[in-house]
């Protein structure tokens, strides 16, 4: 039977519906909030999996396109490999959720959030995180939950709790949060430079309504829920660690005290070894145990090292950042290098400037109104960064992830695409990395892009803070390396200019965290990220006042919307001449402005050329050098512009009189023309007896200075052309008929005819 709970969040309802749909899973729950319905489920294997060392739970949350009333794109109309977004929600609803686990399961368990429908109004993500929560509490798997998520926006200068997507777009904060009663445990932030205290305060709001949600989805598993399962714990070998904790503490204490990451591993591996020999033969089927006992003392040792003696692994004060080096530059056909080295931790970063609309990364999503992308930050980490040997793929969800970041970061100091008509794209290739690799594709694509000579507002720093907490002794470490990552408490990355927050991430496994700790961690991330934005300035202090010799120059002129079509022409005609002429890139938006990318001065200024060519009108008196386009008995065709066709009537062509037009004229051939006028219909009538007849004028002499002499040397031509009549009696073989003019005159009634065609030419004229 279906079961219905209803929570108040920001004023709106959030529903819990268990019972009606997926009753096979261990639990099911349908969440809604106005018309985004999601279906969460949550399933754990029968029996645990072998030589584990870690819970086995994966996350996957899936668009299904109907949601929202679109059918995918591209040439298979089903849903794909999961999109950006996808990929995203699925590591927020992970990192939400993971750390409440018990650390013992071995079993698979597995969470999938489906979107239903999708209003377009409430953002599917934040009802997925509820959905989640409730269906764990639901299922009976053993977990410390439940959680709650709420997202906070900053519209007008109030904080608001689960914003709309249209607020959004006004909003300068977009933070979601995740946490149960005792504390936060995940936080994803986007800013417009928001100062430290208003940052905390939008967490405490936060975490009053995480509170209320999670009393709410308690009571309902309370309610609805399954007995929560007994999964037994592996046996404990309480020898194994009073021999570890005698015998090896020592070695394991000043092992981790060694500075270098590698000759680091190394003592502790040697440790290990030294367990095993002396351990196995006695207990030998406890080798997992007996590396998992040693890996526990590591971590005894670290964090016993930092919050009793005060001291860091590799020397450091708990706020001092380590070694940094920057260049800018190293890589000479690229748009804009650098190289950001910290410990040994190292990005190399580049930016590539492209076309605005042909090289946007077009987005395929649940939202209707899906912009495409015109800044892009992709993030590789490849193995032997980390001195490791493994097959390289497609970027993961932790690339995805950290990319994700590291866009985030940076995007809002990026000019406008008035100011800066190019699509960017930056890539971070990690090196090097112990310890916050983000943050340093964050430093390197600040670092990068103003080498590129992108005219960012600020230049962007993070830096990645971390947490020990045993009972009340709280340590605050700033710059983080690995060890201290996977032995903490917490992962904390914050990034920003001077004045304020851009990017906020982190991961909490200590349980509550008070405002007075958010605060202190908030403030020695931002005297870290001063201290790495002064050492950034010592390579480059602003943008560059160019972009690169190798990258395309673009050009922007808006043209009227009716003229638009006129650009394009018939099936693309017009701007593929265009292309074809000048090597350029030509991109035309439906909002009239027209880009064209070129890689020199001289091939844009002509592209837009053409281009101001093809829109504008021609008036009566103006003079061209067209080109003759057909011909006709009455006259020629001329191209004054390009698609711009006017007629030359066989009267205008001469002062001397003209009896055949091909006599004078073959199609393709260059005329210098005048405009005569323009009728009511739009069509151009030209003469070029007009236009010689201003040859004397000191402008048109000099602007169509070899014009002239072509055209003196046609007029000569024509002056001795015989006379039509004795032309027309050559090849007919025949003399003058009486009475009659050489060649014969036409009756007055074919002297009619020859301005009928004229007339009923307009279907050729009037393009």
């Amino acid at each position: 039977m279906a079961e219905r709970y209803i929570i108040e969040v920001g004023g709106r309802p959030l529903t819990f519906e268990t019972g009606k749909l997926a009753k096979q899973a261990n639990g099911s729950v349908q969440v809604t909030m106005g018309e985004t319905s999601i279906l969460v489920t949550a399933c754990i294997a029968d029996k645990a999996r072998e030589g584990l060392d870690f819970l086995p739970l994966l996350v996957d949350y899936e668009e299904r396109f109907y949601s929202a009333g679109k059918i995918p794109g591209g040439f298979i109309k089903r849903e794909g490999r999961p999109s950006e977004t996808a990929t995203l929600t699925s590591r927020i609803i992970d990192r939400s959720i993971r750390s409440l686990f018990p650390g013992h399961i071995r079993n698979d368990i597995h969470v999938v959030a489906t979107t239903l429908s999708v209003d377009q109004s409430n953002p599917p993500n934040i009802v997925a995180i509820n959905g989640a929560s409730a269906a764990l509490m639901l299922s009976g798997i053993p977990w410390g939950g439940p959680v709650g998520a709420v997202r906070i926006g900053l519209v007008d200068g109030e904080l608001v709790v689960n914003p709309t997507e249209d607020m959004m777009k006004e909003s300068a904060l977009d933070l979601v949060v995740s946490g149960h009663a005792g504390g936060i445990t995940m936080v994803e932030a986007g800013a417009r430079e928001i100062p430290e205290q208003l940052m905390v305060d939008a967490l405490d709001l936060a975490q009053r309504e995480i509170t209320a949600i999670t009393e709410k989805i308690g009571e309902m598993a309370k309610a609805f829920g399954k007995p929560v399962m007994e999964l037994p714990e592996p046996p404990s070998f309480p020898e194994i660690d009073d021999w570890i904790g005698k015998e090896l503490y020592g070695d394991i204490h000043q092992a981790v005290q060694i500075h270098d990451k590698k000759p680091r591993g190394e003592a502790i591996d040697s440790a290990t070894l030294k367990a095993l020999d002396n351990l196995l033969e006695k207990y030998p089927e406890s080798e997992s145990y007996i590396k998992t006992a040693v890996e526990e003392m590591v971590k005894k040792a670290m964090r016993s090292l930092i919050v009793e003696e005060s001291k860091r692994a590799d020397g450091r004060a708990m706020d001092e950042v380590r070694p940094i080096t920057c260049e800018v530059g190293i890589l000479p056909r690229v748009h804009g290098s650098a190289l950001f080295t910290r410990g040994e931790t190292q990005a190399l970063v580049t930016t590539t400037l492209g076309m605005v609309g042909e090289d946007d990364q077009l987005v395929d999503g649940l939202k209707h109104d899906e912009p495409s992308k015109r800044f892009m930050l992709h993030y590789n980490f490849p193995p032997f960064s980390v001195g490791e040997v493994r097959p390289m793929r497609g970027p993961g969800r932790r690339e995805i992830g950290h990319g994700a970041l590291a866009e985030r970061a940076v995007r809002a100091l990026l000019p406008g695409e008035e100011e800066f008509p190019y699509a960017v794209r930056v890539v971070s290739d990690i090196l090097e990395s112990n310890g916050s690799s983000s943050m340093a594709s964050v430093c390197g694509a600040s670092l990068s892009l103003m080498d590129a000579g992108v005219p960012v507002r600020k230049p962007v720093a993070g830096v990645a803070m971390g947490l020990i907490k045993e009972g009340e002794k709280v340590a605050i470490l700033t710059d983080i390396q690995g060890l201290e990552d996977h032995y903490g408490d917490m992962d904390f990355k914050v990034t920003g200019t001077r004045e304020g927050i851009t990017a906020l991430q982190m991961d909490n496994k200590a349980g509550g965290i008070t405002r007075s700790i958010l605060e202190r961690a908030l403030d020695q991330a931002r005297r870290g990220r001063l201290f790495i934005l002064e050492k950034m300035e010592s390579a480059i202090t602003e943008p560059r006042d160019n972009v690169s010799a190798y990258a395309p120059r673009i050009y922007t002129l808006t043209v009227p919307l009716d003229k638009i079509r006129d650009i394009i022409g018939p099936g693309g005609k017009m701007i593929r001449n265009i292309v074809s002429q000048t090597g350029v890139k030509v991109d035309v938006e439906d909002d009239g402005r027209v880009f064209v990318a070129s890689p020199t001065t001289e091939a844009a200024e002509k592209a837009l050329g053409m281009i101001n060519d093809l829109i504008r009108e021609v008036t009566a008196g103006e003079v061209f050098s067209g080109k003759v386009t057909r011909l006709m008995a009455f006259g020629a065709f001329v191209e004054v512009l390009p698609g711009k066709e006017g007629l030359l009537h066989v009267s205008e062509i001469s002062t001397t009189h003209v009896g055949k037009v091909d006599d004078v004229f073959s199609s393709g051939d260059s005329v210098l023309v005048m405009v005569k006028e323009i009728d009511d219909m739009g069509r151009i009538n030209l003469s070029r007896r007009r236009a010689l007849e201003r040859k004397n004028e000191p402008e048109l002499a000099e602007r169509f200075a070899d014009a002239f002499v072509l055209e003196d040397a046609r007029e000569e031509r024509i002056k001795a052309l015989p006379p039509s009549g004795d032309r027309d009696r050559n090849q007919r073989g025949g003399a003058p008929r009486p009475g009659g003019r050489p060649g014969g005159d036409r009756p007055s009634g074919d002297r009619r005819s020859h301005s009928g065609p004229r007339r009923s030419s307009s279907g050729d004229r009037n393009r």
